[in-house]
């Protein structure tokens, strides 16, 4: 009977389903070739893409913070940011970096963010909580990620979660956590005294790898061992309460609060276990797959980097080839509305790349625990498509970024804002993908293996800097990745104009390049030029 009421209220209320988006992946610390622990997430959609350095500060007695929907979508032609109300401020805030979902506060924790959505069920508008507003507010107050984690659900609880259900994979030099949460049903009012929110976390082994791709990932939790889980005090209660769980059957977290996704959500889990662990021989088809892995062998930074562009190359689900992929080898599959599609064909009749074309900014971010957070925290930044961009690097303590990558609009082209410049190659590119990816490939792998190289030095001098002058270590930090930052976007520009002239009018410099035999052939080529 409650069951079918929360239909009828869920029904009247009409919740959407949140658009999926997103592709995040966690390295334990003995996991990785160099000890860090490490964290990935590709921000796929039309999110606020500029990248800023908040301050934090000592706060009085009385202060207060307010509180927004929205914020994920601040530049986005058409949404709004909308004030919630105001809570209490905390003594002393933390510098974060502020973009749509924001990721790295100077303590070197670090964030990266999926949307799973969640039952229908578990919906309440009046939670003020969003996920990106908890991902301010716990980088702003917490230290390690356990306590970011913990801020963020008690925030959650007191004062509701009004969002989708979402997972963040939150780091810091030691341990490597995975953070689920939801609504609380329709019967949740704000001044409850139950709590607002439903929420799980969960540590992966050290030397394991996990990958979170829009579906909730926390099977069987154990609340007695507290070095890997932790959970709101009605984790079991509301699910019962909304017979989402019958408490006879053994619990667990996604089959309860989780809606059943498809295989474009799971083939990304298969992909990254099977890139970093292929003797598992996992199966592409399988419904299920291990929360966390042992890698075959450690994982670099440039390993993630390089996961993160991929549209299932060598796979029988490689993007790049068939008559989808046209003449040019092209990856990208547009939307489709219901209207368009062939009968019986539901809404993921494309496969679900890691790397999506119309992706905001991807992050891989890496924590060190011997180095002191301001150096031993850096997240390696690029603006929109992961295929097409160029990983920036950021430190923890840097104090401000180019003002290109921190100002900017997208509801017209903005030649002052850095994501139109990767925008733009990335778009060029459709013109003839085959051509341009190699010119994009050649320009990104440049840039990346002289940061990748040059870091251990960068890093000897800013340490040797930080034992008598932090503030020197600080400054050339933020000056060293500004610069790189810089030199990156007026390269990319450049680059913009060279794909105009390359690619015009169909020719290649200036030759004709014409199309591949086989696709002629597909396409009935010279079927109506002769008899």
């Amino acid at each position: 009977m409650r069951r079918a009421l929360i239909l009828v209220l869920v029904l009247i209320v009409g919740y959407g389903v949140t658009a999926l988006a997103c592709t995040s992946i966690l390295v334990g610390k003995d996991a990785s070739v160099d000890g860090s622990t490490m964290v990935t997430h590709t921000c796929d959609g039309s999110y606020d893409a500029r990248l800023q350095v908040i301050a934090g500060g000592v706060h009085e007695e009385g202060e207060t913070v307010s509180i927004y929907k929205g914020l994920c979508q601040a530049t986005v032609p058409g949404r709004t940011v909308s004030y919630v109300g105001e809570i209490p401020q905390v003594p002393e805030t933390y510098t974060y970096f502020h973009i749509g979902y924001p990721f790295m506060n100077e303590h070197q924790v670090i964030i990266g963010e999926t949307t799973w959505s969640g039952e229908r069920a578990l919906r309440n508008s009046q939670g003020w909580m969003t996920i990106e507003q908890l991902q301010v507010l716990g980088l702003q107050r917490g230290t390690t990620a356990r306590e970011v984690i913990q801020i963020m659900g008690e925030l959650a609880e007191k004062y509701g979660y009004g969002d989708g259900g979402e997972g963040l994979t939150v780091i810091d030099g030691d341990e490597a956590w995975l953070f689920e949460v939801c609504g609380p049903g329709p019967f949740w009012s704000p001044g409850s005294e139950e709590p607002g929110a439903v929420w799980v976390a969960q540590r992966i082994p050290d030397d394991h790898v996990l990958v979170h791709a829009n579906r909730s990932r926390i099977g069987e939790i154990d609340l007695e061992n507290t070095d890997y889980f932790m959970a709101s005090p009605n984790v079991y209660s509301t699910a019962q309460e909304l017979e989402l769980w019958d408490g006879q059957e053994p619990f667990v977290f996604y089959a309860a609060y989780g809606p059943k996704n498809a295989f474009y959500n799971t083939r990304r889990e298969w992909r990254v276990l099977d890139l970093l662990a292929p003797s598992l021989e996992l199966d592409p088809w399988a419904e299920r797959y291990p929360l966390s892995v042992k890698p075959d062998k450690k994982v670099s930074v440039h390993d993630l980097m390089m996961i993160k562009r991929d549209h299932y190359e060598g796979t029988e689900f490689d993007l790049t080839v068939g008559l989808a992929a046209g003449p040019f080898g092209n990856p990208n599959r547009y939307a489709t509305s219901s209207s368009q599609r062939p009968e019986g064909v539901n809404y993921d009749g494309w496969e679900r790349a890691i790397s999506m074309f119309r992706c905001s900014y991807v992050i891989v971010g890496q924590a060190r625990n011997w180095m002191p957070d301001a150096i031993g925290g850096v997240t390696w930044f690029g603006e929109d498509a992961p295929h097409s961009t160029v990983y920036i690097p950021f430190y923890a303590g840097a104090t401000s970024v180019p003002e290109s990558f921190s100002q900017g609009a997208r509801d017209y082209f903005d030649r002052t804002f850095a994501w139109w410049a990767f925008n733009h190659v990335s778009n060029l590119a459709d013109l003839r993908y085959d051509v341009a990816i190699e010119m994009i490939k050649e320009e990104y792998t440049k840039f990346e293996s002289e940061f990748l190289t040059n870091q251990p030095l960068i890093e000897k001098v800013a340490l040797d800097l930080y034992k008598s002058n932090p503030e020197a270590a600080i400054d050339f930090i933020t000056n060293y990745s500004n610069g790189l930052a810089n030199r990156v976007v007026d390269r990319w520009w450049k680059l913009a104009d060279e794909l105009i002239y390359t690619l015009n009018d169909g020719y290649v410099n200036g030759s004709t390049a014409g199309y591949p035999t086989w696709w002629l052939e597909e396409v009935g080529y010279g079927a109506t030029t002769q008899r």
